[in-house]
């Protein structure tokens, strides 16, 4: 064998040899996305069975309206990293029964919100009769959603254990940011830290004992700190401050 058929079957087997590596990269990067933090089923199972709240699939994502009279008001919710939009249902069916909220809980692509680069009219054509969108979502949810914000359709920002990677400052939006005390991911430190893109008058509610998992209901989180709060006052102090700043 000569010298430069040599060379060429090192190349081919070097070659050969890295396209293996990626595709196993690949196929073990989708396997994970695929498998999501699992919703609780009996959590989940408390919002459909509320009779102030009605829920449908809508194939990208997941509407939840209130049964008596419509306040007008929408939220799009981002789920987070990996988290199951299910694991939402409880912790948001609160607030939807109070003030008359539409809330559409959307299904990431990958079950990734930096995978997702749908408009956000994807999600609000669910709910037509709405007419003030806010963009909300948790941990890394709220991140897309601080991007979502953007659009000038959108009312105001919820953020749920999680805060912005955009500057939104100088905007006029109105903004609610709710973080946890024992938040083991996005701590009280970083989202004071980044506290400057929001708009000045921007309301900070941190709720005492509550930690990242919290604001869903899928387990616990790797990282996370153990809450000193149970899920059922997470959800009436989650419930207490999306109130109280919606109804202002």
């Amino acid at each position: 064998m000569s010298r430069s058929s040599r060379t060429r079957r090192r190349i081919l087997i070097a070659g050969g040899a890295v396209l293996g590596a990626l595709m196993l990269v690949v196929v073990g990067f989708l396997a994970w996305a695929s498998t999501p933090m699992m919703g609780d089923r009996a959590a989940a199972l408390e919002a459909w069975r509320n009779p102030a709240v009605t829920i449908h699939d809508a194939g990208d994502s997941v509407v939840m309206e209130p049964t008596g009279t419509p306040s007008g008001d929408g939220l799009v919710f981002v789920p987070g990293a990996l988290v199951d939009p299910y694991a939402y249902l409880n912790k948001l069916s609160g607030v939807v029964a109070e003030t008359g909220l539409t809330v559409v809980i959307t299904k990431p692509t990958l079950n990734l919100a930096f995978f997702d680069q749908r408009p956000l009219s994807t999600f609000t054509a669910h709910a037509p009769e709405v007419t003030d969108w806010y963009v909300g979502g948790h941990s890394l949810g709220g991140v897309r959603a601080c991007q979502l914000a953007e659009d000038p359709e959108v009312t105001g920002l919820i953020l749920f254990g999680s805060y912005c990677a955009n500057d939104l400052s100088g905007t006029d939006l109105r903004v609610l940011s709710i973080g946890g005390s024992r938040d083991g991911l996005s701590t009280p430190a970083k989202i004071a830290a980044n506290r400057h893109l929001l708009p000045e008058d921007a309301r900070m509610v941190e709720i005492d004992g509550m930690d990242h998992a919290q604001f869903g209901d899928y387990g616990t989180q790797p990282g996370d700190r153990p809450a000193t709060i149970d899920d059922e006052t997470a959800r009436a102090e989650l419930t207490q401050a999306l109130s109280g700043f919606l109804s202002d």
